[in-house]
């Protein structure tokens, strides 16, 4: 597939400033190195589970990768005047021809703007376009976040706990009920 151009967005947040969306450019790596670099240990242990001061190469390369039909990344940036700053990830990975598992990262000084709300509408919306329904995601039990963003676009189907960590599948709740 070639790069998914409808994807591209900008938004207008509460505290009136002005975000791009777009998706990840295959192997674009730059942009998933500079967020992690601007997370707190904390975000990063929640989003992958580890507080590593430096996400290994093999799993950058997993990110960036993107075929645009089984992978897809959506990128939130916004532009300080100096640069863009890349302020949040949103990716889905398929697990097999109907699931895909999906993860979501907001940079710390950009978190409860909705953004993260708004990338994972897009990221689903994505999904559903490109034929998945079901949607897997693996979270810390810590992560109160994510458990409250799934009540916003989400209708659980089943749910697994190992330890402190959750397996949650889900199905994407309809357009007209999900609030941003």
């Amino acid at each position: 597939m070639h790069y998914p151009t409808e994807l591209d967005d900008n938004l207008t947040l509460s505290n009136h400033k002005r975000i791009h969306i777009r998706a990840l450019r295959r192997c674009e790596e730059d942009p998933i190195r500079n967020l992690y670099a601007r997370l707190s240990p904390r975000s990063r242990y929640l989003r992958f589970f580890s507080p590593m001061p430096v996400l290994p190469d093999s799993l950058v390369r997993l990110l960036a990768c993107v075929d645009y039909r089984r992978t897809l990344a959506l990128i939130a940036e916004y532009d300080n005047g100096n640069g863009l700053e890349v302020i949040g990830l949103g990716s889905f990975g398929a697990v097999d021809d109907n699931d895909v598992e999906v993860a979501l990262v907001i940079r710390d000084d950009w978190q409860k703007l909705r953004i993260g709300t708004e990338l994972a509408r897009r990221i689903l919306q994505a999904a559903e376009d490109r034929g998945f329904h079901r949607f897997v995601v693996h979270m810390h039990a810590d992560n109160v976040a994510t458990r409250r963003l799934l009540k916003h676009v989400g209708e659980i189907v089943s749910a697994t706990m190992h330890g402190a960590m959750s397996e949650v599948a889900f199905v994407r709740r309809s357009p007209a009920v999900t609030t941003v």
